[in-house]
């Protein structure tokens, strides 16, 4: 048995005795030196790459809502996204290199919007009667047939599950990077082939929702918010669509 001297003993009492006190009067109490990173948070930072991108999948599954925002390349076209999407829907603005557009979805029902110019952009011209049929699709809701061939591309920019398990897919070996701040959030970082297949923050603050996403390969980075929000998608009024009445344009 290794004997203690009794001073040492008396002033390792006493430091235990003024510790409790500054916490009785609320005052800051002592510590190793050391201080917890994951204090106040929700926990995840302690678990394993993996049960952290599990969870933060399941939180993003479970969100009624969220606001994406950003850029996603994908065939060698760049896509600027802003679209907040439901369960049941979702409406935002696309914008590529030539067009830029609105889309809304309820259900099943797609409507697109644009100005005058996305709908006789590509085509020859046809003179004057092309021009006045543009103009009255200019700023007016067009409901998307389900069987033109744009719609399931359209409809993918405005499909919570689709888009979010599309995106949310790190590449290669899975491991936890830096702790930081996004968008005010602490989060932990997710990276794939240590960055080369993407990078993902999780937030340490409330529900491990994804905040941020660095696409693999430079395919675009996105912001995740308003989680859970509330969020309403209602079809445009007859006052505020038109028939197109033929194919449309190619995005």
């Amino acid at each position: 048995m290794t004997a203690i001297a009794p001073g040492r003993t008396r002033r390792t009492a006493g430091v235990a005795v003024l510790c409790a006190s500054l916490a009785v009067v609320g005052l800051a109490g002592c510590s190793d030196g050391e201080e917890d990173p994951d204090a106040g948070t929700n926990g995840v930072g302690k678990l394993s790459a993996a049960r952290i991108q599990s969870k933060s999948r399941k939180a993003a599954t479970a969100a009624d809502s969220v606001r994406l925002s950003g850029s996603v390349v994908s065939k060698g076209a760049t896509y600027k996204l802003d679209m907040q999407l439901t369960g049941d829907g979702g409406s935002g603005e696309v914008r590529s290199a030539s067009r830029t557009f609105q889309l809304l979805r309820v259900g099943e029902q797609l409507y697109l919007k644009a100005d005058a110019d996305f709908w006789t952009s590509g085509k020859e011209s046809g003179g004057k009667s092309d021009d006045a049929a543009a103009g009255k699709l200019d700023g007016k809701f067009v409901k998307v047939p389900k069987g033109d061939q744009s719609y399931r591309q359209l409809s993918g920019f405005t499909d919570k599950k689709l888009l979010l398990d599309g995106l949310l897919t790190l590449h290669g070996k899975l491991d936890k990077g830096e702790r930081g701040k996004t968008a005010g959030r602490r989060t932990i970082e997710l990276t794939g082939d240590k960055g080369a297949g993407g990078t993902l923050d999780v937030s340490l603050d409330g529900p491990p929702y994804p905040v941020m996403l660095e696409r693999a390969g430079g395919a675009g980075v996105l912001k995740l918010a308003d989680w859970g929000k509330e969020f309403k998608v209602e079809p445009p009024s007859k006052g505020e669509t038109v028939d197109y009445g033929q194919q449309l344009p190619s995005s």
